[in-house]
């Protein structure tokens, strides 16, 4: 059989193939066209990516919200025997610890009148504040695997976290309101309106709060450290375990009103008038706390205003920075 010799022809190179151009045809093709001039930018709806309005943005992601919010509210007692039951046995225990150091030991509870009631309703004010602060500060870094991978409005996962800490309260005011309601308690209209506004400002506050040191965290992990801090003087800078009145009787009044205008502490006097006034006999209340509750919303509404401008200016950086 004879051979066949096969040759490999190389081709060295190959004159490219020419379009004429758009000076030489006068036709401007797509990929001549500038992208900032492209007419799908005529849409209405059309928005660069990457861009963000701040918490309108998220809002427009609610059902990405609402993901979050479910997989913070389920994930938070993940291979806990007793799961949700810790909502209920955390408050009870933080009560049980107050009530018999400072209630029975150090015998305030003999100058108030259903002192244990007095004191549950404003710690689950406090609780709520600390559950706020401290969640939507280290949501960023918590779900930080989606901020480098995936572009959402940062402030979905502060938002996310406030409104899980919400889930949280319900609990404990639940527990609340069956024991009052068994000692006799009734509702008004402006119970219930104190109710929503205690809530509204402390969760606002907290917010405002945890958008500014969230955004720190990000870059600078003392953050952190320094909300444990605060909120370890938290509890006692509020009527929580004392009577306003211990605070009026000592300092100047220019001091007890500042005092007072402090956002928490008005919520928790809101939350006294919620639950204790109505079952307990002549109380003392604050003259002024409507004014002071004023205050706290305002306080609130700067908060949270502060907290955006220093999350919008610290974004850009999150995902470098995590």
């Amino acid at each position: 059989m004879p051979k066949i010799e096969i040759r490999s022809w190389i081709i060295l190179s190959t004159p490219p193939l020419t379009h004429p151009g758009p000076q030489n045809s006068g036709v401007t093709t797509g990929q001549d066209q500038d992208v900032t001039q492209h007419p799908a930018q005529s849409d209405p709806e059309y928005t660069t990516p990457g861009r963000s309005r701040g918490m309108l943005s998220a809002f427009q992601y609610r059902y990405v919200l609402s993901l979050l919010m479910r997989k913070g509210v389920t994930t938070r007692y993940y291979g806990s025997a007793l799961g949700w039951a810790w909502s209920y046995i955390r408050p009870v225990a933080q009560f049980l610890m107050y009530y018999v150091v400072i209630g029975i030991l150090l015998g305030v509870n003999r100058g108030v009148e259903y002192f244990p009631v007095y004191l549950f309703s404003g710690l689950i004010m406090i609780n709520l504040f600390s559950e706020v602060f401290r969640t939507t500060t280290d949501a960023v870094v918590s779900n930080k695997a989606l901020v480098r991978k995936v572009y959402l409005p940062r402030e979905l996962f502060p938002l996310a976290a406030a409104g899980g800490a919400i889930v949280h309260f319900l609990p404990q005011a639940g527990v609340l309101l069956v024991i009052v309601i068994f000692m006799g308690w009734t509702v008004t209209w402006l119970q219930i309106a104190a109710l929503l506004v205690a809530v509204g400002i402390v969760a606002v506050f907290g917010l405002g709060m945890g958008l500014m040191f969230g955004a720190l965290n990000v870059a600078y992990r003392d953050a952190h450290n320094i909300v444990d801090l605060i909120l370890m003087y938290t509890t006692w800078a509020s009527p929580v375990i004392y009577v306003f009145t211990m605070v009026q009787d000592r300092v100047p009044t220019w001091l007890f009103h500042l005092y007072m205008s402090n956002p928490v502490t008005s919520a928790v006097e809101l939350s006294h008038t919620v639950f204790w006034d109505p079952i307990a006999t002549d109380p003392p209340r604050p003259e002024l706390l409507w004014w002071y509750a004023l205050i706290g919303v305002v306080l609130a509404l700067i908060a949270i205003v502060v907290g955006q401008i220093v999350f919008r200016r610290m974004e850009g950086r999150f995902a470098q920075d995590l």
